[in-house]
Order: structure tokens, then sequence, then C-alpha cells
């Protein structure tokens, strides 16, 4: 009798799993970018509004104008929200779709592309209709400068400006760090994002309290900083915009502003819109002056559509890249040929 050689079962392999973490990993974060794009974020009752209250409270019992306090104060906002991540998504291991919902659902949780842009088209519609405090009233939703004083042109400024900086913190920088660590990543991030906006305000009370958030968020959107202004180049024709232009007055004016990420993002929409960007702001009645971006006219309520359609270039590009970068830092490293054996010479699961 032939006897037949022992299958892969047989010799101690185990079958390969529907979907592995990679796989997951991505797919949860293109639904979740998917699902952004659909459903705004909600104006009550939002996770992230909740954290921010929260964080508040630890704030009034924790404040004192000293950096360890401020140390302290960031590791007991940032520490619970990881530990959660870690845990919810160690929860989740049991099988592909409940990895994929809940990487979806903190993607959704995280992100703010969509709210990003109808904040600026709110702002852009009632810049057209010659409604200046509506366009005053909404503008708090996307940046601390005190609107009272501002005319149109400086509306105008600060919103494409607040396009050209939240693209990067509120899309790309949230993706990057999903792709990176996850579901854990993901919720660190916005907490730290959160802490930065709420305390890394440059006022006597924050100007020691605030310093561990503000330098964390630095660090944390140092790499998504410039693979938003690198995009924003590439894709400035979306915008009817120049790459050339985009990157001239990205490497020219990048360093000009006083926050090094920001003005990595805020020069590169500058070149690509073709128009300046820069100037004097006042936060809480202090005024700052900043340096110029770019090296066109002001711009004008037709640039904030222009800038929310070039964001929204960006977003797809990012969801992409990083859902791309998830797969090979999960799977793609982790092909047939490059299985590790375990002993008696069966494959890694």
């Amino acid at each position: 009798m032939k006897t037949l050689s022992p299958g892969p079962l047989a010799r101690g392999t185990h079958p390969p799993p529907l979907m592995r973490r990679g796989s997951r990993l991505a797919s949860g974060l293109l639904l979740g970018t998917a699902l952004d794009a659909i459903v705004a974020d909600p104006r009550a009752a939002h996770p992230v509004a909740a954290f921010g209250s929260l964080a508040a409270r630890a704030e009034d019992r924790l404040w004192a104008g000293t950096r360890t306090r401020g140390v302290l104060f960031t590791a007991a906002c940032v520490g619970p929200v990881a530990a959660g991540g870690w845990a919810l998504q160690r929860l989740a291991r049991g099988g592909p779709l409940r990895c994929i919902g809940l990487t979806a659902v903190a993607t959704w949780t995280v992100l703010g592309a969509a709210s990003l842009a109808k904040e600026a088209s709110g702002i852009a519609s009632a810049l057209d209709s010659s409604d200046l405090d509506a366009a005053r009233e909404r503008l708090p939703a996307l940046c601390g400068r005190d609107p009272d004083q501002l005319d149109a042109p400086g509306i105008a400024r600060a919103t494409v400006e607040s396009v050209a900086e939240n693209t990067s913190d509120a899309v790309v920088a949230p993706l990057f760090w999903g792709a990176v660590g996850g579901v854990p990543a993901l919720l660190a991030y916005r907490a730290v994002n959160t802490l930065d906006a709420m305390v890394g305000h440059r006022i006597p009370r924050y100007e020691r309290f605030g310093w561990a958030a503000a330098r964390l968020d630095d660090v944390a959107n140092w790499v998504p900083a410039h693979l938003t202004a690198l995009l924003t180049v590439a894709l400035a024709p979306g915008a009817n915009g120049s790459p050339r232009r985009a990157l001239r007055t990205l490497r020219r004016d990048g360093a000009a502003h006083p926050s090094l990420n920001a003005g990595r993002c805020e020069a590169a929409f500058a070149g690509a819109l073709g128009i300046r960007l820069g100037g004097t702001n006042v936060y809480h009645g202090v005024a700052e002056q900043r340096g110029l971006l770019g090296d066109g006219p002001a711009p004008t309520v037709l640039d904030i559509g222009r800038a929310v359609r070039l964001s929204r270039l960006v977003t797809v590009a990012a969801a992409a890249l990083s859902a791309a970068a998830a797969w090979l830092l999960g799977d793609g490293a982790r092909r047939p040929g490059n299985a590790k054996l375990w002993p008696g010479g069966s494959r890694q699961p």
C-alpha cells in the first residue's frame, strides 16, 4: 500500500487565520475614515468632549505653577486612556469583525476631517453672505484667536490656517499613530492633542503647568506634520495649485512660524493655494506677530473652499497610506516565505 505523506496539519502547522492583525487594523482605519466622512462628530455626548470634562476636573485638583505638576497631570490623563485602549484591543482579538469594528469606532472617535470641513464651509457661507457676526461666532470652533475685531480677510486667513494645521492634528496624525500602534495609540494621541488645546497656551497660568502636554504634542505631531506638508505639495493640483510653488514655500517659510509643526502645514497650504498666510494674531487680548508664509495675495472666501478641497484630498491619501503601513507592519513582514519556524518544524501561527 502506498503511504501518504503527512499533510500540513499533520506536521503541526496551523491554518492561516482569516485576517491577520495588520489586515484587521488596515480595514478598521479605512472604515473609520469612511464613517467620519458620513457621520460627522455629534455636538453633544462625544467621547472627546467627555475626556475634556474629566481632564478639566483633574486640572482643578492638580494645578500648580510647576512643570512637575504638569507632568503628573499629563500622565494621569493620558495613561488611563492608553491603558483602556490596550484593554479593549485585547478583548477584541477573539474575532476579526470585533477587531475591525473596534478600530473603526476608535478611528471615527478621534478623526475630525468631516467636522473640520463642515465648520470651515460654514464660515465661508457666512462670509459669502456678508454676515460677519455669524462668521465670528463660528470661528472659535476652529481656532483660539479672538474673533471680535477680525474683518472678513482676517477671518478668511484664520480659517485657512486652521484648516491647514488641523488637517495634520485631526486627520493625518491620528491615522499615522493608528497605523503604528493600533487603538491604544489612536486614543492616546487624541488625549495628548486635547490636553495641548486645553493647557498648552503660552499664558501665565499654563506657562509651566502646560509645558509637558505641549512638548508631548510637539513630539507626537512632528512626523505627521511633515507628512501632511508633503502630501499637500503632491496634491496641490487638486486645488488648482502648483506643487513646485508649494514645495518652494514649504522649504523657505516652514520654519517662520512659532510652531515648527504648524508652520510646515501652513506654509505648504500657502504655497499650494498661491496665497499669503501669517501676520498678527490676537489671543486672549495679547497680540502675537507671526512670520509671513507664502508670497501671494491675502486669502479670500474662495480660498477657504480650495483649502477644504485640498484637506479632503490629503485625508483620502493619508487614509490609504495608513492602511498600507498598517498592513506592512502587521502582515507584510510575516509572509509565508518569511515565517519563523517553531520547534519541530511547524510554522509560526
